[in-house]
């Protein structure tokens, strides 16, 4: 289908895991960009029943910010064009760069094993790569996945998948929960300072169609 030569760019969505042992395992461009995007925003406040009043409108942190979404892959137009990756393997390398973002790395797996083995009572714990929602500009945010569903939809005649819907859950992760020294730290603050920036700009004008002007905020 041809595109119309005037229309807009679209930027393509993403999930990028950052890991400096293996840079390219877990990067997913979105093929399509979903159609729609939940978010939910719990605030943190003190805690609820019988709190002082002066910490009524008092804040611990950043809302806890939670985003749905669903992403659909196919390798149909690959299969058209003779790609090779996608004649040997369907969807296969693209669903589990996602699941790459759950799993602790094997290399440090089999280095606890050895460890165990050896008697060591105390294995260094697993840690997954920083993991970044792309979603333009403005919107590059440090999360976590919780939960994602895979559901495949079509598949080649050595059942390689080749058409799935995925439905992804992630946790944005704030300055409250990364350390100071965390990259992550200064993207979520960045974050929450283009946020405001942008929330001055949409309200600046705003104030004067309170009440037809007559109620004096500050």
């Amino acid at each position: 289908m041809t595109t119309y030569p005037r229309s807009p760019r679209v930027l393509k969505g993403a999930v990028i895991g950052v890991d400096l042992f293996n840079p390219l395992a877990s990067v997913i461009v979105f093929q399509y960009n979903p159609s729609e995007l939940t978010r939910r925003l719990d605030a943190q406040t003190p805690g609820q029943g019988q709190a002082d009043r002066s910490e009524a409108m008092r804040l611990t942190g950043p809302p806890v910010e939670t985003i749905d979404l669903k992403v659909e892959i196919d390798a149909t137009d690959q299969l058209e064009k003779g790609d090779g990756l996608a004649g040997a393997m369907g969807i296969h390398p693209q669903l589990a760069a996602l699941e790459m973002l759950l799993y602790p790395k094997s290399a440090l797996v089999i280095a606890n094993t050895v460890l165990a083995a050896a008697g060591t009572i105390e294995l260094v714990p697993p840690e997954a790569p920083l993991t970044l929602l792309v979603w333009g500009a403005s919107r590059v945010l440090p999360v976590r996945l919780t939960q994602f569903s895979i559901t495949e939809e079509a598949f080649d005649p050595q059942l390689n998948p080749i058409r799935a819907s995925v439905s992804l859950s992630l946790r944005v992760l704030s300055y409250s929960d990364l350390s100071l020294t965390h990259p992550g730290y200064y993207l979520f603050l960045a974050h929450q300072i283009m946020k405001e920036t942008m929330a001055t700009m949409g309200s600046a004008g705003n104030l004067g169609a309170v009440a037809g002007g007559e109620v004096k905020l500050f």
